[in-house]
């Protein structure tokens, strides 16, 4: 109910036609757009002489290799997919059976992902076609092998100066390790790059089975009625195990050596949906009933085991199992009257087994009128012209893997807060957080809209004004100390304000037997702000804490506030140097109390664009086609949380015995210190990004091959903007190790026989 339903058809086989086989394949290859800009060897020798005087033990550490850490983890990307489908009639008994194949790397060197697809449709009709049948089953095998993540930065940090080899190739896998002097791995410095990618393997294999059948019947007494059942089932199943071997030199001390996990996960959808659908003209009036109930239920169980490599310290063993519901009935009417007025009422109640029986259920109206003041026979420019205004509520109920949240209920400890009995380690069990009043979240969106045509219709398009109210928001939040039984709780916490304008624009100058010109283009203004966070009215409450970031434990950059846009900026206003440069530790005493504190943080920027535009484009002429499509986003920030974390010049060097690289920018900022919540940091990261760009062919027939073409694609072939980050697009607005977009050009062929 919240977010619409998507109804996804697939392809069908049909009678009276000869058995047809399509295939549609291609291979891929991709590189990292960009990566971060880290100094090189000779550029961190230099500043390691400049920063520390001779005999400094820094200078002592640095090796005499020139490693690129980023070359040695990104690697260029290859992969292919193939699909090939038979489609006919057995007798009476249409059908499609269908074959895929997936084999895909990832440019972080040991990413990897497989899958193999079959699926068949039958779709028999009985009773002069009065009774329709359409079953389908569809099964997926996928493997995949993750690269470890934490290489990624690893990589930014890691002395450039260090081979990748050590001189020992019988220690710790034969990777350089920062060493103590004992011999032993000092566990807090950056680990080597390499070493994270090939001394852990990550694997997973998930099986999938999807099985669905619909029946669609019209009465034969009442032929305006019909009803429709749909029954599906969807079980996933797989395991996965995470190794790192004992003589890893990243996972020494603590819970070590090295690393073992191994997990199982079982999950399985039912669905079942029947409705009645009544459609009847009168005169020029058309009238269109709907009625009908949904039944879902998700059962998911889970199996996890993590201990150190020789399995001598088992730091966590759960076995979990978990389900939920979620009932629906709904209702429809339609009522066209004469060829103009168009008018349409919704009416759904939800429940779910999520929340108490006091909260379990939601009801969510809606009702739409349009009206077509010009109906397709305008003269002159304006062809077509229609209003609309619509007025409608939906729910959410979706509160991620915690089924249970009003429940009370005993949680079992994590690894690291066992009890010790004597040689021993004991998972404890505790109460757990509840919130035994959490309800539905809705929202509620009021529009306005003008859809139009002109030239008959070579130019259309529609404008939009709209206001969205969501309230009782679902949020992870903290909590205040010895409120509740954890410091973070899943609740309804606040109202949210999205309002915004909307216009699009279709384009078809060229309309000709040989050539065709499709444009597009559409562009979205929208404000978002808060608008209630506390039961009551209270000025002086600041808001709720988010938008976690390295550099220390509780460290969050943004908050949530009334009167501001969600997840907005809350950092101290820098004061800068005649030459422009920050100057260290020196903020603007905003409430002007004569010392800088907590207090003098303001709001500033977000991560939300103030307008969402895109674009495409298709010409065909004669058997050629070229196509593109593009965005951009204006007025969205991002926090370059790489630059504050490693762009320090006292990260250079520890007195544990190790060194670190800095990234290009350190001497711009010149801070020696950690200035996390400094506004310098949040960069305006607004951009164009074209998304794909495709020269395609369509090959002459020869024999039996028909409707061949020929195609190449390139993914995020540009991307314009003024961030000097990895990318301007990341969720949340936090650059943080974020992994490369890719580049990706592919080359496909398909056709029918």
């Amino acid at each position: 109910a919240s977010n619409g339903v998507i109804i996804i058809t697939t392809k069908k086989g049909k009678l009276g036609r000869k058995p047809s086989v399509n295939y549609s394949g291609n291979y891929n290859i991709s590189n990292a757009i960009n990566t971060i800009d880290v100094l090189d060897a000779t550029q961190y020798r230099n500043l390691i002489q400049t920063r520390y005087p001779e005999g400094h033990p820094a200078r002592t550490l640095m090796g005499a290799a020139n490693t690129n850490w980023q070359d040695q983890i990104y690697a260029p990307a290859g992969g292919f997919d193939h699909s090939l489908s038979f489609g006919g009639g057995i007798g009476q008994l249409p059908f499609r059976l269908s074959l895929g194949y997936t084999d895909k790397d990832g440019i972080l060197k040991s990413d990897n992902f497989k899958r193999t697809t079959v699926a068949l449709n039958l779709n028999p009709s009985f009773l002069d076609n009065t009774l329709q049948v359409n079953l389908s089953a569809k099964t997926m095998f996928s493997k995949n092998n993750f690269a470890n993540r934490g290489a990624i930065g690893a990589a930014i940090s890691y002395d450039p100066t260090q081979p990748i080899n050590s001189s020992d190739a019988n220690l710790y896998g034969g990777y350089t390790t920062w060493l103590q002097p004992n011999g032993q791995p000092i566990t807090i410095a950056t680990a080597n790059p390499v070493a994270l990618l090939n001394q852990r393997s990550d694997q997973s294999d998930v099986r999938r089975v999807v099985l669905t059948g619909q029946v669609d019947y019209r009465m034969p007494f009442l032929p305006d009625l019909r009803a429709n059942l749909n029954l599906s089932v969807d079980r996933a199943d797989g395991e996965g195990n995470i190794f790192t071997p004992e003589n890893a030199g990243f996972l020494q001390g603590g819970d070590g050596p090295g690393f073992k996990s191994e997990y199982t996960n079982d999950n399985t959808n039912k669905l079942l949906e029947f409705y009645l659908d009544y459609g009847k003209t009168f005169n020029k009036n058309k009238l269109n009933l709907l009625a009908g109930y949904s039944w879902q239920h998700n059962k998911l169980g889970s199996f996890s085991k993590t201990s150190n490599a020789p399995g001598t310290n088992v730091l966590f063993n759960d076995t979990d199992a978990r389900e939920y519901y979620l009932l629906s009935v709904y209702g429809r009417a339609n009522l066209n009257v004469g060829e103009r007025l168009l008018l349409t009422t919704t009416l759904r109640s939800d429940g779910t087994s999520r929340f108490s029986p006091d909260s379990r259920w939601g009801l969510f109206p809606s009702a739409a009128v349009g009206y077509k003041i010009i109906d397709g026979n305008g003269e002159g420019k304006l062809s077509n012209l229609k209003a609309r205004f619509g007025y409608g509520v939906t729910g959410q109920q979706d509160i991620g893997a915690d089924f249970y949240p009003y429940l009370s209920r005993y949680v079992t400890s994590t690894g690291d807060a066992d009890y010790q009995l004597g040689n021993e380690y004991i998972n404890t069990i505790r109460p757990g957080g509840y919130n035994a009043g959490i309800k539905w979240e809705e929202t509620a969106t009021l529009n306005f809209a003008l859809d139009y045509g002109l030239f008959d219709d070579r130019i259309s398009g529609s404008i939009e004004y709209y206001i969205r109210n969501t309230t009782d928001l679902l949020n992870y939040v903290p909590v205040p100390a010895g409120t509740n039984l954890t410091n973070f709780l899943v609740t309804n916490v606040g109202d949210l304000q999205n309002k915004g304008i909307e216009f699009s624009i279709s384009a078809n100058p060229i309309r000709k037997a040989t050539q065709n010109l499709d444009l597009t283009f559409n562009i979205t203004a929208n404000k978002n702000k808060i608008t209630r966070l506390t039961a009551t009215e209270d000025p002086s409450y600041q808001g709720v804490a988010t938008g976690g970031i390295s550099g220390g434990v509780g460290n969050n950059i943004q908050i949530h506030s009334v009167g501001y846009p969600a997840s907005s900026f809350f950092v101290y206003e820098q004061v800068y140097a005649k030459d422009g440069k920050p100057i260290e530790g020196l903020y603007v005493d905003r409430n002007q109390d004569g010392t800088i504190t907590p207090d003098d943080r303001y709001r500033f920027k977000s991560p939300n664009a103030d307008f969402f535009m895109g674009f495409s484009a298709k010409y065909t002429i004669n058997k050629f086609d070229v196509g593109f499509s593009a965005r951009a986003n204006v007025g969205n920030h991002v926090y370059n949380n790489v630059l504050s974390n490693s762009g320090l010049y006292n990260n250079l060097y520890n007195s544990a015995g190790y060194i670190n690289n800095v990234v290009s920018g350190t001497e711009a900022v010149d801070f020696k210190n950690a200035q996390y919540f400094s506004d310098h940091y949040i960069n305006n990261a607004s951009f164009l990004r074209f998304d794909n760009i495709t020269l395609g062919y369509q090959l002459p027939t020869v024999s039996v091959f028909k409707g061949a073409r020929i195609w190449t694609t390139i993914q995020n072939p540009i991307l314009v903007t003024n961030y000097e980050g990895i990318d301007p697009e990341i969720s949340g607005g936090i650059d943080n190790n974020f992994y490369p977009r890719s580049r990706t050009f592919l080359f496909g062929l398909s056709f029918n026989l």
